[in-house]
């Protein structure tokens, strides 16, 4: 819902601290503030103050005194949302915070919407919508690198190469138009050599960025590590031994977990989604037969998969286990490591021996530990982070996570192909015209320069209330 002319208020921060700020915005945020507002200068009207401006005083309802306040003023455009707006800093009782937003809402304003204050941050030109939807993606940032990029997008990173890309689009597309009003007269504005160069320039870019998805989508939302191997090698110890606490079960009894049981760990500013899983081998067990089944589904979707063996094992049977799982690992860019537990149980002759007769292939990592002595375990930690993101990432890298901008930008390679096989095979200019605009409307999308309710809608209604 759009209500533009409306003014509207939340609490703008989350419980736990001693100050709230309570944001109100609109064209009558001022005013409604000012009934409720009283500065401990009496002759300060709130109205008639510029922007920029932080006064204290007193929120009253009728005589009492609900709270001594800052009140900072924001004139529009020069706001969040560009629209006239005031902060109300309190302490952060709910009792306050509750009685505050009544009093304003009993006075004209309306409780805004999850995201409202972004949206119309969007519709009055405050920003482009990739950098709305990079406000939730930094609001629910974890880890460094997560933020990072959530930064970068929001500060225009994304939004200003989809720009380059529109614009030289546009003037073709307008050169393409012209020549089809002078049909008859056979004129070219539109040179196609330089057409065909641009066009596979903007394709190349457009593949990269979707191809940038599988490393975005994990860093927004943590990279899936699947622990997994043979009853008893150690799977639940190495978890908790990462977690440096007791969460997954450890017994000696085969099949103790039947369930993949799920934490989150932060190494070198990156996100991993730990998954310990059940044992894998052959049982008659319903129950444990559906945990293994579990295990095989969480392998197909994990980045990295940790094969857990133990070091004391013969080579042929390691490599016979690590081969069922590298067979699972379906799709590109995914690292198997070969994690070979209980070093302390086994000598270095043992060690050196598997050293030379495990066999790697791909990306695949061979790591010696001992879960239960902590020991290796920073050299695991070391190649996680390196497999986590083989591409090394700069400053100046481009990294989309949105599923909408991938499948959006998909699109545009796709209609950049057909414009591609259009000009090789001579088809009329209308229909090359044609694919160019839906480029250019692919491209609309992402930015939000072509957008509609429903896409707004979705887009805003993941966001939390205040933001």
């Amino acid at each position: 819902m759009i209500r533009k002319e409306e003014t509207i208020c939340a609490a703008a921060t989350g419980q736990g601290g001693a100050i709230a700020i309570i944001r109100v915005s609109g064209i009558r945020s001022l005013e409604i503030v000012g009934k409720i507002f009283f500065a401990s200068d009496e002759k300060r009207n709130l109205s008639e103050q510029k922007g920029y401006n932080i006064i204290f005083g007193e929120i009253r309802s009728g005589v009492e005194i609900i709270d001594e306040v800052l009140v900072s003023i924001f004139r529009d455009p020069h706001s969040y949302t560009g629209e006239n707006s005031v902060e109300i800093s309190c302490h952060a009782s709910p009792y306050i915070q509750r009685k505050i937003l009544e009093l304003l809402i009993n006075n004209g304003a309306l409780a805004a919407l999850p995201g409202e204050f972004t949206q119309r941050a969007f519709l009055n030109g405050k920003m482009d919508l990739s950098q709305a939807e990079a406000v939730a993606d930094l609001i629910a940032s974890s880890a460094r690198l997560a933020h990072r990029v959530a930064i970068s997008q929001m500060r225009g990173g994304f939004s200003h190469e989809i720009g380059k890309l529109r614009s030289e689009l546009l003037q073709f597309a307008s050169l393409i138009e012209l020549e089809l009003d002078f049909g008859e007269e056979d004129v070219e504005f539109a040179d196609r050599k330089e057409l065909v160069m641009i066009i596979n320039r903007i394709k190349i870019l457009a593949d990269t960025l979707a191809s940038s998805f599988r490393i975005g989508n994990a860093i927004k939302n943590g990279i899936p590590v699947v622990i997994a191997g043979k009853p008893n090698s150690g799977k639940s110890t190495l978890l908790n031994a990462l977690l440096k606490e007791e969460r997954a079960i450890v017994s000696e009894i085969p099949g103790t977990t039947r369930d993949a049981i799920e934490d989150v760990l932060v190494i070198d500013g990156i996100e991993f989604r730990f998954i310990d899983t059940a044992g894998l081998r052959d049982t008659t067990d319903i129950i444990e037969n559906l945990g293994i089944k579990k295990t095989h589904e969480k392998i197909d979707d994990a980045s990295i998969v940790l094969f857990v063996d133990e070091a004391t094992s013969q080579p042929s049977g390691i490599n016979a286990r690590a081969d069922i799982i590298r067979e699972r690992m379906t799709g590109t860019g995914k690292t198997l490591m070969i994690i070979l537990n209980k070093t302390d149980l086994s000598d270095q002759k043992q060690i050196d021996s598997l050293k030379e007769e495990i066999n790697l292939s791909g990306n695949d990592k061979l790591i010696f530990i001992s879960a239960r002595e902590k020991t290796g375990l920073e050299n695991l930690r070391l190649q996680l982070g390196e497999a986590a993101i083989k591409d090394k990432l700069t400053g100046e890298d481009v990294i989309i996570t949105s599923l909408r901008h991938f499948e959006a930008l998909k699109s545009v390679s796709e209609s950049l192909e057909r414009v591609l096989t259009g000009l090789e095979t001579g088809i009329p200019d209308d229909l090359i015209a044609t694919d160019i605009k839906q480029t250019i409307h692919y491209l609309g999308l992402i930015s939000g320069q072509i957008t509609t309710d429903e896409i707004l809608g979705n887009i805003f209604k993941n966001f939390c209330i205040g933001k």
